[in-house]
């Protein structure tokens, strides 16, 4: 018996072990991605750029019969993200009267439309549907662990360089609006870096990992605390917490991985939130912590 579960166990480890390693590389730059799209109001991002860079796969796989892990599908994929990140970058700037939510929504429901007339016509385009929704995360190379990994590192170096004027143009848009070019220059560099993350974690993991990554462990990060230390922190615990127990939950019961993680995500969402409702000292620091948002 004890010989049956440690080769149970050594199973469990080869399947699940490299979507955890995924997971938390994900976690670790969409979690604080997560902080500055909270601050900047802009929840769908995640969802309008992995549609547009859906587009640019779709069109590499007509156009050049390539299939949606090659270098050319990429390239396809990273020029509309280009093409958005500037188109964000300098709307912004531009247009007052609707918020820029408002238009990041109208650009997902047009590149969503162009994602399913194109699918139509495409060999195989119920595949990119189900892809692009749950990804595949189970089917997970070491080849696409190192790719995610030097990707991510990169960015997040970027990201290191960049953190004095990304986080003034995240905590003060506004104000920052006096110097009109250098705004929309580090928002360009925002989006388009944040859309290079999301298209390479969409390919992988599907659009419901990634915006639960993004969103849910930042929005109980800022419920617990207003340090970006302490958020970070918490958020790449409750990324950590929601990882095992969703794989493991996917695997015992033979579960899609993906819902089951962001399940769990959720589940410490409404824990946390909860105790805030029951827990004054928890609630004053919540209270607190919206009005400097």
């Amino acid at each position: 018996m004890f010989v049956n579960e440690r080769i149970s166990n050594v199973v469990m480890i080869q399947i699940i072990g490299l979507p955890f390693l995924i997971c938390i590389l994900m976690s670790f730059i969409l979690g604080y991605l997560g902080i500055h799209v909270l601050k900047r109001e802009v929840i769908f991002i995640d969802i309008a750029m992995a549609q547009v860079a859906v587009v640019g796969s779709i069109i590499a796989h007509l156009a050049f019969e390539v299939h949606e892990d090659s270098l050319l599908a990429y390239a396809c994929s990273l020029g509309c993200v280009l093409i958005m990140a500037v188109f964000y970058a300098v709307i912004r700037s531009k247009m007052f009267q609707i918020s820029l939510e408002a238009i990041i929504g109208i650009s997902y429901v047009i590149a969503a439309a162009t994602a399913l007339f194109l699918v139509g016509i495409a060999p195989g385009g119920h595949i990119h549907i189900q892809n692009i929704l749950s990804g595949s995360l189970l089917w997970t190379r070491w080849r696409d662990v190192a790719v995610i990994l030097l990707t991510f590192s990169a960015v997040g170096f970027c990201f290191y360089l960049i953190r004095k004027p990304l986080t003034n143009a995240s905590n003060g848009y506004h104000q920052a609006l006096n110097k009109r070019i250098e705004i929309i220059f580090w928002d360009f560099i925002f989006y388009l870096l944040l859309g290079i993350v999301i298209m390479l974690s969409v390919q992988i993991s599907g659009i419901v990992v990634v915006f639960a990554f993004l969103i849910i462990p930042g929005t109980i990060s800022v419920i617990i605390s207003s340090r970006l230390t302490v958020q970070l922190m918490i958020i790449w615990a409750a990324a950590t917490m929601a990882s095992i127990m969703g794989l493991l939950f996917s695997y015992y019961l033979d579960f899609s991985i993906g819902p089951s993680i962001a399940l769990f995500l959720g589940g410490e969402l409404i824990l946390i939130a909860i105790i805030t409702r029951f827990c004054g000292g928890y609630s004053s620091c919540f209270r607190r912590d919206i009005m400097k948002y």
